[in-house]
């Protein structure tokens, strides 16, 4: 699939009946996959505002009754879901059940921490509009066994391979149309966002990924891209973890930010992560 010069706000066949529409607030994917009796849903967008934008773009493809799927528990992937169960009182939403209880626990936290770092970013708009939102909570959750959802003639697989991202990335393929949906267990024209991840583990969960996954990979942001771009992430990944394990425990800030400087994701990319990994290295040390 080639993506033309203007690709905001249009929905892009990247696979048999299986859509991508590319947003332009944080660059960030919404995916729609048909079925003979029902459609599936992958992410809501980040208000609700956006989320109609999403609705009646779902609409314009297809009247059919839908689910929808959560990646992880972010505010640019799911604080438009109250739209979908609005309009579809009995829409079941989708989600690893540690996403249910990220938004369960800390959801509205989420809320206003984003809504402060956007109206100090200048994005006032946005802003007031994650200060409306209504939180929804999925109401179907998996865990390490894969679920088959039935859309009609077509099968989805909703699976969790493993910490990356985050704790709760839920993967979406759609096997009969070599396509995977991985969230931001990668990202693509920026570098991979390690603010709350799990640098140690992401590149054996990228590795699982690859295992299984399409030829076509649909990630978080960006553009879809194939399985060699999978596996240039997990190196660049595993460069982070593999500093991290050599690194002296207790480093200043500024040390860390002179190992980060030379990593392949990017010095500010780098640093979070690094802080991340280390974060994690201290926590097994302190079990053993």
């Amino acid at each position: 699939m080639k993506l033309d010069t203007n690709p905001w706000g249009r929905w892009y066949e990247v696979g048999d009946r299986v859509f991508v529409r590319r947003n332009r607030t944080l660059d960030v994917n919404a995916g729609l996959v048909l079925g003979d009796q029902r459609c599936l849903v992958i992410d809501t967008r980040s208000s609700e505002r956006e989320g109609q934008e999403l609705h009646r773009a779902v609409r314009s493809i297809t009247p059919a009754p839908y689910t929808v799927a959560l990646t992880h528990a972010h505010f640019d992937h799911c604080f438009g879901t109250s739209v979908f169960t609005d309009a579809q009182p009995e829409c079941e939403v989708w989600s690893h059940e540690r996403a249910l209880a990220e938004l369960a626990v800390s959801g509205v936290q989420q809320r206003l921490e984003i809504s402060g770092w956007l109206r100090e970013s200048g994005e006032e708009v946005l802003a007031d509009e994650l200060d409306a939102v209504r939180l929804i909570l999925p109401n179907r959750t998996m865990s390490s066994d894969d679920i088959s959802l039935d859309l009609g003639g077509r099968q989805v697989v909703l699976h969790h391979a493993g910490r990356g991202h985050t704790d709760n990335d839920m993967v979406i393929d759609v096997p009969d149309a070599g396509v995977t949906f991985l969230g931001d267990l990668v990202e693509q024209g920026a570098p991979p966002s390690f603010d709350h991840s799990y640098p140690l583990d992401w590149p054996a969960t990228l590795t699982r990924l690859l295992e299984r996954a399409g030829p076509v990979i649909v990630p978080g942001h960006g553009n879809p891209v194939d399985p060699d771009f999978v596996r240039r992430q997990r190196t660049e990944i595993a460069e982070v973890a593999d500093l991290a394990r050599k690194l002296p425990p207790g480093l200043e800030d500024s040390e860390l930010e002179w190992h980060a400087n030379r990593l392949a994701v990017g010095g500010a990319a780098g640093f979070i992560a690094l802080r991340r990994a280390q974060e994690h290295l201290a926590e097994l040390a302190q079990l053993q």
